[in-house]
């Protein structure tokens, strides 16, 4: 025999050796037949393998791998979060083999590490670190999230979006595909991102907005942040900002009250800087302008309805229709009541009918009253108060010039200074009158147009100085008090509240200096009436007169009666003023 013949003998003995044993199987019992061929099924420990769920019991799930035993599965690694056992019997699933026959003669089986291998194995075909992967995000943890890729991973908060931050509950149950970033097997630690996936996206759709873009375009982005000022919007993976004044035709205090983050929006590229790579975009040119036909829509007296958006010092602003928003001022919300801040009448979201006062369509101005769609309470005063009528009323407020009294709800009427005392010269209300207190008043004057009401208090009297001129003829001897000083003259009280002046040059028939040097406050002087002047109030009174009549009436006396027209005081006087 031949070497090779030898040779060929020797590879052909095994296979021989073989179908010898296949030969007896064969030929024994089926008993026996079957347990030989589980021995030729039976998986390595390590192996995974797919079985058939057959039972599930309290504390197993069994499982047949088509061996001549079945497996076991602690029933707890077939369960969700809830408790609930996710699998029946027919299920298909796979498991690891991990050792032979447990005490009771089961295979000891793992749902969980063949779910693990199998994941290194995707992590293997997604080629390592820098590799892409597809997980289902399935719970949060500290500092972020888990992800299901066969095996879990964990995906940092930092790396979930574009812009981290927000609540991570809303990403739950997303499938999502994810850059590894690290992993280390020997410590079951995989690190993904989210992130770099969006912005390796969001990099080709930039690159590809950049060579499309141009001034006019109209495009759909999406609201990223919100700032003062504006917002920034995502167009195409480059960010535009859209500034305040260009979300809304009306006006606006801050973006929030038009859009929010992450909303979808329209928008108008208004200018494209591609040097400095700066977009300037806006909502509101999107939409015709709303003032272009406000004319034909209002006009001037017409009665509209709107809501308050926003109130300041000076007013309150009113949308009459979305972009077109007209000013009530603060003076023409009530017609008597001071306002002194919308907020005392108005709030914030509050609907209100006003009356359109005028239009500027150039300055995109409409001024509205809130005020005039109720009846002007001043006209129907005129007629309820004529002038003449004695009304009574308290005393609100005090000032220098006057005081105010309360004649109906919301309307006072002034009393001036002037108008408190016929004779009295009054500095100030406060020597007559406080506040709180009740009073009587005639009604002067209604000026509805002006809405003032003048009252008077001395007209409750008659006028003094209307009786002056007879009763104080030129000639007449009068008597009373000094009451003032003045370089000038001495003023002296002859009644109560009527005074009359004589001036230094009527003192006395030889030269007076100075009235202090003549007399004093509170003397009592006669004196004889020069002149009455009832239009400016004022009595011309003389000493000097007065002295010359009594002289020439003592010299008449001495003469003896010679000539008898003068024979009277007054006739001496009126005498020597003809002789003046």
């Amino acid at each position: 025999m031949t070497a090779d013949s030898k040779q060929q003998r020797r590879n052909d003995a095994p296979i021989k050796r073989f179908k010898d044993m296949d030969d007896e199987v064969e030929s024994a019992g089926g008993e026996f037949a079957e347990m030989f061929q589980g021995s030729l099924n039976q998986p390595r420990a390590g192996e995974v393998v797919e079985g058939t769920v057959v039972q599930i019991t309290q504390d197993f799930v069994m499982i047949d791998v088509g061996y001549k035993s079945e497996g076991c599965v602690y029933v707890e690694e077939f369960m969700d979060e809830d408790g609930v056992v996710t699998v029946q019997p027919g299920d298909k699933v796979k498991v690891l083999f991990q050792r032979n026959e447990n005490a009771k003669g089961h295979l000891v089986l793992s749902k969980r590490k063949a779910e693990q291998l199998i994941g290194w194995d995707n992590v293997a075909e997604a080629g390592g670190e820098g590799g892409i992967i597809e997980g289902k995000i399935v719970g949060k943890v500290k500092g972020g999230l888990t992800v299901d890729i066969g095996l879990p991973a964990f995906l940092p908060a930092s790396q979930v979006d574009l812009r981290p931050g927000g609540n991570l509950d809303r990403y739950l149950g997303q499938t999502c595909s994810f850059r590894i970033l690290k992993l280390n097997r020997k410590r079951g630690n995989v690190v993904l991102s989210r992130r770099a996936i969006l912005e390796d996206e969001r990099g080709q759709v930039r690159d590809q907005t950049l060579t499309t873009l141009e001034e006019g375009q109209v495009l759909e982005g999406i609201v990223k942040n919100l700032t003062d000022y504006g917002a920034f919007v995502d167009v195409g993976g480059v960010d535009g900002l859209l500034h305040i004044t260009d979300m809304s035709w009306g006006k606006i205090n801050h973006p929030s009250e038009r859009i929010k983050v992450a909303e979808r929006i329209t928008v108008k590229v208004l200018k494209y800087d591609s040097a400095k790579g700066k977009i300037s975009l806006g909502m509101k040119q999107t939409l015709p302008d709303p003032w272009l036909t406000v004319e034909s829509k209002f006009s001037v007296g017409d009665r509209v309805t709107g809501r308050v958006v926003s109130l300041m010092e000076y007013g309150a602003f009113i949308a009459l229709e979305d972009g077109v928003e007209g000013l009530i001022h603060v003076s023409e919300m009530s017609w008597t009541k001071r306002v002194r801040h919308p907020s005392e009448i108005l709030k914030a979201g509050d609907t209100v009918e006003t009356v359109i006062l005028g239009i500027d369509t150039g300055n995109r101005r409409i001024s509205l009253g809130l005020k005039q769609t109720e009846a002007n309470p001043w006209l129907q005063l005129e007629e309820r108060y004529p002038a003449g009528t004695k009304l009574e009323g308290q005393i609100k407020n005090i000032t220098d010039f006057g005081a105010f009294i309360g004649v109906e709800d919301g309307i006072d009427g002034l009393v001036h200074v002037s108008d408190i005392s016929w004779t009295k010269r009054i500095k100030h209300p406060s020597e007559v009158f406080t506040k709180g207190q009740t009073i009587q008043a005639v009604v002067l004057n209604v000026d509805p147009a002006n809405e003032r009401l003048s009252l008077g208090v001395k007209q409750l009297l008659p006028d003094p100085w209307t009786l002056v001129p007879d009763k104080y003829k030129a000639g007449t001897r009068v008597t009373g008090k000094v009451t003032s000083l003045m370089d000038f003259g001495v003023f002296i009280e002859i009644e109560d509240g009527i005074e009359g002046l004589i001036h230094v040059s009527e003192l006395s028939q030889e030269k007076v200096a100075s009235a202090k040097e003549f007399t004093t406050v509170g003397t009592e002087l006669e004196a004889v009436v020069l002149s009455v002047d009832t239009h400016d109030r004022k009595i011309a009174l003389s000493l000097k007169a007065l002295q010359a009549a009594i002289e020439k009436e003592e010299i008449k006396g001495y003469m003896g009666g010679q000539n008898e027209s003068f024979s009277s005081l007054g006739e001496i006087f009126k005498s020597e003023l003809n002789k003046n």
